[in-house]
C-alpha cells in the first residue's frame, strides 16, 4: 500500500470561523486518514494529510467538491508535500483543547458584557428613584395648591355675600382663575409627557431583557452541544485504542 502526503490550501472570502476544520476533520476520519492537521492562515486555511494514496483520494476529492453551509471557497490549491503530519488522534486532542479555551475565553467575555448591562441598569433605576423623588415633590406642590384652592374657594364664599358689593371685582377673579385653569392644563400635559417617557422606558427594558434571555439560550446550547460532541468523539477514541491495544497483544 502506497503512502502519500498532501497539502491543501483553501482560500476564498468566507472560510475561517465557519466550521471548516471540523467540517474537514470528519472527512479524514471518514476516509481513514493516519495524518491530519488543519490551521487558519492569512490566505484562507491550510490542511496536511496523509494515508494511503486511495483514501488521500477520496479525501481530495470531496474535500475540493463538499463545503460547509456557511463558507464561501474562490479555490482550493492542491500539492504533494515532504514534511511531518500531526496523526489525527493527537491533531483532534489539540483542536478540542484550542475549542474549548476559544469557549471559555467566550464565557469570561459575555460575562463582561453582562455585568456592563447590569451597571446600566442599576444607573438606570437610580435615575427613575430620582424622578420618582422629583413626582413626590410635584404631588406635594399640588396638594399644597389643592389647599389654596380650598382657602381661596373659602373666600369665594365671603364674597359672594358681598356680591353687591364686589361684582367688579368677582369679575377680576375669574380671570385669574381662568389663568390657573390654563396653568393647571399645562401641567397635566407635561405630566402626560412623563408618562409617556416613562413607557417608552419600561419598553425599552423589555427589550434588553429578552436579549439576554436569548444570549443566555445561546451560551446553554453552546455548551450542551459541546459537550455532546466531546463525548462522541471521547467515546470513540477509547475503542480505537482498545482496538489497537488488542491488535499489538497489551489486551
Amino acid at each position: 500500500m502506497i503512502q502519500m502526503k498532501k497539502r491543501l490550501i483553501i482560500k476564498g472570502p468566507k472560510v475561517q470561523d465557519v466550521g471548516y476544520r471540523l467540517f474537514l476533520f470528519e472527512i479524514a476520519e471518514s476516509n481513514a486518514l493516519t495524518g491530519f492537521q488543519a490551521r487558519n492562515i492569512s490566505e484562507g486555511v491550510e490542511i496536511l494529510i496523509e494515508g494511503e494514496e486511495s483514501n488521500i483520494n477520496n479525501f481530495v476529492k470531496t474535500a475540493t467538491t463538499s463545503f460547509p453551509p456557511h463558507a464561501q471557497v474562490e479555490k482550493i490549491i492542491t500539492e504533494d508535500y515532504e514534511g511531518i503530519v500531526m496523526s489525527i488522534e493527537n491533531f483532534y486532542r489539540l483542536f478540542t483543547l484550542q475549542q474549548l479555551v476559544k469557549m471559555a475565553t467566550t464565557g469570561i467575555e459575555l460575562l463582561n458584557k453582562q455585568d456592563t448591562l447590569l451597571e446600566k441598569q442599576d444607573q438606570m433605576l437610580e435615575k427613575q428613584d430620582i424622578m420618582i423623588q422629583k413626582q413626590d415633590i410635584m404631588i406635594q406642590k399640588q396638594d399644597i395648591m389643592i389647599q389654596k384652592q380650598d382657602q381661596m374657594l373659602e373666600k369665594q364664599d365671603q364674597m359672594l355675600k358681598k356680591q353687591d358689593q364686589m361684582l367688579e371685582k368677582q369679575d377680576i377673579m375669574l380671570k385669574k382663575q381662568d389663568q390657573m385653569l390654563e396653568k393647571q392644563d399645562q401641567m397635566l400635559k407635561k405630566q402626560d409627557q412623563m408618562l409617556e417617557k416613562q413607557d417608552q422606558m419600561l419598553k425599552k427594558q423589555d427589550q434588553m431583557l429578552e436579549k439576554q434571555d436569548i444570549i443566555i439560550k445561546e451560551i446553554r446550547g453552546l455548551r450542551e452541544d459541546l459537550r455532546v460532541f466531546i463525548e462522541e468523539r471521547f467515546s470513540k477514541i477509547e475503542k480505537e485504542i482498545a482496538m489497537i491495544k488488542e491488535k499489538i497483544g497489551l489486551k
